[in-house]
């Protein structure tokens, strides 16, 4: 599974230009695929799973449901944590230039992707 993950994660950075590296990690921080460079990946899972919990606080005392993705925009570019089923996320790095509207489109269709690839692992295991 950690070499289709790899694919999908490549194949979002060549779709999207400016893109910096990404990781798949469990929303309680573990990390389960990346494609960084530059940045410790098992550290960066876990600080998407702490901003992950703030932001699904934050959707959910404001009435505005479930959560879905988060966008931080700093200094030298952005952060975007998409939703990857109910078990993982997608975290994307981007360089200033980056066009979000491009990213959110193509790491939603990414993010839905690795969503079914984890369920299809999880449904053909083999029970102990």
């Amino acid at each position: 599974m950690e070499t289709e993950l790899l694919a999908e994660l490549r194949a979002l950075k060549h779709r999207v230009p400016h893109l910096a590296g990404g990781l798949v990690a469990s929303v309680d921080g573990l990390l389960v695929a990346h494609d960084t460079h530059g940045t410790e990946p098992s550290g960066l899972a876990a600080m998407t799973a702490a901003s992950l919990s703030l932001a699904q606080r934050l959707a959910d005392t404001t009435g505005q449901g479930e959560f879905r993705e988060s966008l931080v925009r700093g200094e030298h570019g952005y952060v975007a944590t998409y939703a990857a089923g109910g078990s993982c996320v997608l975290t994307m790095l981007a360089h200033p230039d980056a066009n979000v509207g491009r990213l959110h489109l193509e790491a939603r269709r990414s993010a839905q992707r690795i969503a079914a690839l984890l369920n299809e692992t999880l449904t053909t295991r083999e029970p102990l």
